[in-house]
């Protein structure tokens, strides 16, 4: 039998890739490959030889190559060898390849390149608005390959859910009429009819209720939308989100829906299916943890002192409700930590803060403990566990404000990283109708207009103010450590509820029609009990890929300040193009 590889019978010829270089391991010793990718490093072994790190999207394999010094970092080549088991000693545990190399190659350079303006996989840290501005170089490394295959697996995974789920795909429209939906819309200006202007969506939310009239019965989508708000970690001008409504459902049904998507998309990263997801009352939420996104990670609950105190001589505490957390351990800080821990509430709203330190023999250490009788010192060590070594500090003003200062301080002082604690999260739920009364006594919507009030409670919305912020709506948020995913509701589909919530909120016939018009005449041809959620795919990205900020799970991201270093937007419009649209620019402010 002739040898196989003789000129008679030659070798099959290899593709342009044969194989990914962080795929090769000990088992395919002796293949021959073609591999493509970046020059990661190359280091000199010799008066000719050199050890190349080539790299792809896979990770990385050391290949030996003879007369390597035409090769740079970031060059783009192809190289064609044979798989071989390192020598003893040389191995590499680090890497995933570590137990091979690649030699007897043959090297063909597909596209030179320049010095790139900072390390791919560097050691340090590089100005965001470098690595922004050359975002496709940044997209080479490791972390940046490693967040946008997890987000795609993400959408892929909720795709699935949905799907399974009875869910249809249905893709509404970018450029629509300008709605409220509580922040500043992106406008399109009109070249066929000048004057007038597109608005692009913040949400498909009216466009899915239309669905639901139109007997979709569940929809779904991977939403993109806008929004013209200050950036910060966990927002962007744009955002993707998954939007779902149903027709004939309860409260109930969406958050099992959801909750299902979310957790196919957890074990599609993790490997792990979480738990059912606990659900909390937003006044549970906002008692304990002073912030309807409660990051349930860790302690330090808001303690209730109001009681304790009714009958204190103590003129600081003498206020409608009084509150305490205790900071495990904290006893240490000095006071200049201290003084600065009482300019950060009155920052945030307080009047003053109360600091107490737990002494070795039980007692507390402030300046104010002199104030207080032995009852109300012991009653505080008694209520909030203190112990020897902890810091304890007290808030007392109106009860929305002590909520709101001391869940600040919460997570100031005890919120770990992003990366600790594992997946914890949360269903919110009975969030109020009115956040509160305006000047006039008219209350204030927390939520879009169609937000159907908790059936226990709708008699309330013919009674007084009070009551009025008595009111519990159907809807819920869906937290995750601390950061609101999104939020749901159930609609109003009965129109006596909804001329009344309308006229709660000041909101005329024509007003009504003006804003909702297409979908209250919707509305009027019979429109099913429905409910829907959206929730930001970014922010869920971003905290199973441990990442503090969601521009690290985002392609090509803007700046905080809303800028792309990348292509330089936002730019100015050439003359010509503003004249075509009917525009003329104000001189900009001074």
């Amino acid at each position: 039998m002739s040898d196989p590889e003789t000129p008679d019978h030659p070798a099959p010829e290899l593709p342009l890739r044969s194989d990914h270089c962080g795929t090769l391991r000990a088992e395919h010793v002796g293949r021959r490959v073609a591999l493509c990718g970046w020059v990661h490093r190359r280091r000199e072994h010799g008066e000719f030889l050199a050890f190349v790190d080539l790299r792809d999207h896979t990770g990385l394999v050391q290949c030996v190559v003879d007369g390597a010094e035409d090769l740079r970092s970031e060059y783009v080549v192809r190289i064609v060898g044979t798989v071989r088991r390192r020598l003893e000693g040389t191995e590499n545990p680090n890497l995933a390849t570590g137990d091979i190399e690649v030699g007897e190659c043959e090297v063909e350079i597909l596209s030179v390149a320049e010095p790139p303006p900072f390390q791919i996989e560097g050691r340090v840290e590089v100005d965001e608005t470098i690595r922004l501005r050359h975002r496709y170089l940044d997209l080479r490394s490791e972390r940046m390959q490693r967040n946008l295959r997890t987000r795609a697996r993400v959408n892929s995974a909720i795709r699935g859910a949905m799907e399974a789920q009875g869910f249809v795909e249905v893709e509404t429209p970018l450029l629509i009429a300008s709605t409220p939906e509580g922040a500043r819309d992106f406008v399109v200006p009109s070249r066929m009819l000048p004057g007038n202007f597109y608005a692009l969506p913040q949400s498909p939310q009216l466009f899915k209720q239309l669905c639901m009239v139109g007997g979709v019965d569940r929809y779904y989508q991977i939403a993109r939308c806008l929004r013209d708000e200050d950036l910060r970690a966990d927002r962007q001008f744009e955002f993707t989100q998954l939007d779902a409504e149903a027709s004939f459902v309860t409260q109930d049904d969406v958050l099992a829906f959801i909750s299902e998507a979310v957790a196919a998309a957890a074990e599609a990263v993790t490997g792990e299916r979480p738990s059912a997801f606990p659900r909390m009352t937003w006044l549970e939420a906002m008692e304990r943890y002073g912030s309807d996104k409660p990051d349930v990670r860790f302690g330090m609950e808001l303690v209730e002192l109001t009681p304790l105190f009714a009958q204190t001589g103590f003129n600081a505490f003498k206020a409608s409700c009084v509150k305490g957390i205790r900071v495990p351990g904290a006893a240490t800080m000095t006071r200049n930590q201290l003084d600065g821990l009482t300019d950060d509430a009155k920052r945030f709203g307080a009047k003053g803060l109360v600091w107490m330190k737990v002494e070795g023999d039980g007692t507390l250490a402030s300046p104010v403990a002199k104030f207080l009788s032995e009852d109300e010192l012991g009653g505080l060590r008694s209520s909030l566990g203190a112990e020897a070594g902890d810091l304890v500090l007290i808030v007392a003003d109106e009860r929305p404000r002590v909520r709101h200062v001391l869940g600040l301080l919460r997570l100031r002082l005890g919120r770990p990283p992003v990366t600790e604690g594992g997946l914890h999260f949360l269903w919110v739920v009975d969030f109020p109708l009115f956040e509160g009364l305006d000047d006039d006594g008219s209350p204030v919507p927390a939520h879009h207009p169609f937000t159907m009030p908790h059936d226990e409670d709708v008699h309330l919305l013919d009674g007084s103010p009070d009551d009025l912020l008595r009111v519990r709506s159907q809807a819920y948020d869906l937290v995750l450590n601390g950061w609101e995913l999104g939020s749901g509701s159930v609609r109003i589909h009965r129109s006596d509820i909804q001329e009344r919530i309308f006229d709660l909120l000041g909101i005329s016939r024509e007003e009504a029609r003006h804003k909702f018009g297409f979908l209250l005449d919707a509305f009027r041809f019979g429109a099913p009990p429905h409910a829907g959620f959206a929730f930001g795919i970014d922010r869920l990205v971003a905290l199973l890929c441990g990442e503090e900020n969601i521009r690290e799970v985002i392609a090509f991201p803007k700046t905080q300040s809303g800028s792309d270093p990348l292509t330089q937007s936002p730019t100015p419009i050439a003359p010509s193009h503003l004249e075509e649209l009917g525009l003329r620019l104000l001189p900009p402010k001074t």
